[in-house]
């Protein structure tokens, strides 16, 4: 098992459908291996469409400008010295079937020397390439040089038998591989972050190396592309499991090894949980602007604890120059939520401006007031507030060309504690996919960063969204740790009502109601603003139920 090369592993931020500017990330990286002596450069999954395509994956003309593409990359690097892996799309071959083939593709000096189709298409959570991909029948080994390789696309190495108890696929193609001879894994990937997913790949590849006896190289995508957030990461191990090359997490990177001497560059990666969330929070906010064309963005300060952490990772994404945000008092605002706000917004060094929503409200009121005649005060007139404060963001946000950034949580969203329209108008809900109890887990974690920026009474205060005289969440909600394990064991886990209530020795009744809150309020998330997503389950793309529905557990 001896590989006398020098491997880089080029972490590259690719944006999807931008073509050129992908083609241009591998060339500069191609040189910058080069120069630091690597033979073989090894980039992500679809690191020439970026990751996800969907269903740019649907028009033909996309395939004429990848292969205007890839005979740009071809010409550019036929005089350099490397081998270049990287994954990339090809026409299906087939007459019937799918458009298109997910492949790994080598170049080596300007010519196409080998290619691999992904054989195994996920088709879970956020994954739909059974919809577009047509899978291979059956993969070869790569010579690299003169040496036998098994080179993977992603899921095609997440299949081993030996780790799962309950495979997806009956094929694993790195067994098929390695059964054939393979000296070395080489595998390319889009892997989403979420919590624990790191540390998962590489338990997954330690037991892959050490059942096959085989040294590897993982690649991964880094960067946010809409609701996903990929957080790099990428390592290599040798034949015991062990890593020895390993790039940072959440940033481009570029990293050599030798797999023969087992010598590998190491960078740092967070170790700490709660800390890697917030970094994929302001990566992927900051690719999101960037990538759809924004430079500024602006939220409501309501002096509470969401809109204070989204404010600070706002300005961790653009800078505090490119945030503003707006106090939006009403008639049942506390003093403290303008001047907590206000404090922030200084300490973080933010534009903030005051919109009193007072004298709208009561405009709107008298204009109501005829039509709803005798009918009570109730929830309508809460939410009038809720929507003109989302009226004033959106006027902002056209005026001055920035996009609005919600600041409500996984919690409020799961019940339906928000009000379409209102507090959910935005471009990006930034922690959407945040359970209120960690919102103040990464709120200290803010802090740190920024110099206790959010004052204190922003984490002692009630949680209230100040729409009625005295309001506090707990009101309408459990307090948030009980809440908060309901909810991840529904959503993320899919337990059934009983065995919640009996997990967490609750009553029976309380989980049930909760668990009708989030299946009712399924429209309200379908017409939200997309959000990132950083736990195993997220609202969005991921979770596909329907609306008009009447399934009961």
């Amino acid at each position: 098992m001896k590989f006398p090369m020098r491997f880089a592993l080029a972490q590259i931020n690719t944006t999807v459908g931008d073509l050129p500017g992908n083609i241009d990330l591998i060339i500069a990286m191609a040189r910058r291996a080069l120069e630091g002596g690597a033979k073989a450069a090894v980039f992500p999954e679809l690191a020439v469409t970026g990751y996800p395509p969907r269903d740019l994956l649907e028009k033909p003309s996309l395939y004429e400008h990848i292969s205007e593409e890839e005979a740009r990359l071809a010409a550019e690097t036929a005089a350099l010295d490397i081998t270049l892996i990287y994954g990339s799309v090809r026409p299906s071959d087939l007459s019937a079937g799918k458009r298109a083939a997910n492949v790994a593709v080598v170049l080596h000096r300007g010519e196409e020397v080998f290619r691999q189709t992904k054989m195994l298409l996920p088709t879970y959570d956020v994954f739909d390439e059974g919809r577009y991909f047509l899978p291979a029948e059956k993969q070869e080994l790569l010579r690299l040089p003169g040496k036998p390789v098994a080179l993977t696309v992603c899921e095609d190495a997440w299949n081993d038998k030996q780790f799962w108890e309950r495979r997806l696929y009956q094929r694993d193609p790195v067994e098929e591989l390695a059964g054939a001879g393979a000296e070395l894994l080489v595998t390319i990937n889009a892997s989403p972050f979420h919590i624990g997913k790191r540390e998962l790949r590489r338990e997954i590849f330690a037991a892959t190396a050490r059942h096959h006896r085989l040294p590897l190289i993982y690649v991964n995508q880094v960067g946010g592309n809409d609701q996903l957030v990929f957080d790099g990461s990428s390592f290599a191990m040798n034949a015991e499991g062990a890593v020895i090359a390993s790039a940072c997490s959440f940033q481009e990177d570029l990293v050599f090894v030798n797999p023969e001497t087992g010598e590998g560059d190491r960078r740092e990666n967070l170790s700490d949980a709660n800390e890697s969330v917030y970094e994929a929070l302001a990566l992927g906010t900051r690719d999101y602007i960037r990538k759809c064309g924004f430079r500024q963005v602006l939220l409501g300060l309501s002096g509470g604890i969401d809109s204070s952490l989204t404010a600070a990772i706002a300005v961790d994404a653009v800078g505090p120059e490119n945030v503003v945000g707006v106090g939006m008092p009403g008639p049942y605002s506390s003093p403290s939520s303008v001047t907590d706000a206000r404090a922030m917004a200084e300490r973080l060094g933010i534009r903030f401006e005051i919109v009193d929503i007072t004298g709208g409200y009561e405009a709107m009121l008298k204009a109501l007031d005829p039509v709803f005649g005798d009918l009570p005060r109730d929830v309508t007139e809460e939410n009038i507030q809720a929507r003109l404060r989302g009226v004033t963001l959106m006027s902002l946000s056209n005026k001055w060309g920035a996009m609005v950034l919600t600041t409500g949580n996984k919690s409020e969203l799961a019940v339906g504690y928000c009000t379409l329209y209102g507090d959910m108008c935005g471009g990006l809900a930034v922690i959407s996919d945040v359970p209120k109890t960690l919102v103040y887990e990464l709120a200290r974690i803010a802090n740190k960063r920024h110099n206790n920026a959010i004052p204190e009474s922003v984490f002692t205060k009630p949680p209230s969204a100040e729409l009625r005289p005295d309001q506090k969440d707990s009101d309408s909600l459990p307090e948030y740790h009980v809440l908060d394990p309901i909810l991840r064991l529904y959503v993320e886990d899919y337990l059934p009502p009983r065995q919640i209530a009996e997990q967490l020795e609750l009553p029976l009744d309380l989980v049930r109601d909760i668990i009708n809150k989030v299946d009712q309020n399924e429209y309200k998330r379908q017409q939200a603003a997309p959000g990132l997503k950083v736990t195993s389950k997220a609202f969005g793309i991921g979770r596909r139920f329907p609306i008009a529905q009447r399934f009961s557990q």
